[in-house]
């Protein structure tokens, strides 16, 4: 579990995260709001890569924020970004393999870890072949291997399926559904296809403009009249 309190980002003049207080359970939960809602934000300050100007982290029973950000792989973090991050240069084996070295592992199991993973997103290709030979469809669910190698606490996803077609992207759902089960991590969706969180995400929490509007089943979630008119950009009456 994952305990968020009165957590706020500040950039200069602008409130990136405006006193965000939310929980998230074991499982799959949805992140979801407008551009610029702050739910990047929200994934830099886990990873710890932003520093929030107040607040509290707690996941685990342990103080998040206080771990050290180049320590926090090792604690359990894992994540992708809306940019691809696995090196075209390196087979999909050695960018796996680049995440498990970090995490604090037994280099005795990277192998067998290594191919668990890029096996469980279904990925066919042959582990040494390059990243830059892949399909674009390919190409994420090497970044989703990486976030899922070893074992995970945290697994964050941020818009894994964006841009792939309907087909890869009910691939992508199969695999996030899965992760919990087969990690035992909890696992945070940022996504902007809402068909994609509803077949995933049993809760979802939602942010505008920093400030967290609605948190719940992810059903009553996305019914919810504030979140609609976040959606829409309409103001309220």
């Amino acid at each position: 579990m994952i305990e968020v309190n009165d957590l706020t980002v500040r950039f200069g003049g602008v409130t990136s995260l405006d006193g965000m207080t939310v929980s998230f359970d074991a499982g799959t939960c949805g992140l979801i709001g407008p551009n610029g809602a702050g739910k990047t934000t929200f994934f830099n300050v886990l990873s710890g890569f932003v520093r929030p100007a107040s607040g509290t982290v707690r996941a685990f029973g342990d103080n998040l924020l206080s771990i050290v950000h180049f320590r926090r792989a090792r604690w359990g973090v894992r994540r992708t970004f809306q940019t691809e991050q696995a090196i075209e240069q390196l087979s999909v084996f050695q960018n796996v393999a680049l995440i498990h070295e970090h995490s604090g592992l037994s280099r005795a199991s990277r192998r067998a870890d290594v191919l668990d993973a890029i096996s469980f997103v279904g990925l066919r290709c042959d582990p040494q072949a390059s990243v830059a030979t892949l399909s674009a469809g390919d190409r994420r669910l090497v970044e989703v291997a990486r976030a899922v190698v070893g074992k995970p606490k945290l697994v964050l996803l941020d818009e894994p399926a964006a841009g792939l077609p309907d087909s890869e992207t009910e691939h992508m759902g199969e695999v996030i559904r899965q992760i919990p089960e087969q990690t035992g991590a909890l696992t945070i969706l940022v996504d902007h296809d809402m068909s994609l969180v509803s077949a995933c995400c049993s809760t979802t929490a939602v942010l505008d403009f920093g400030k967290l509007i609605a948190s719940g089943p992810t059903a009553q979630v996305l019914r919810d009249e504030h979140v609609i008119r976040a959606y829409l950009g309409t103001a309220e009456v």
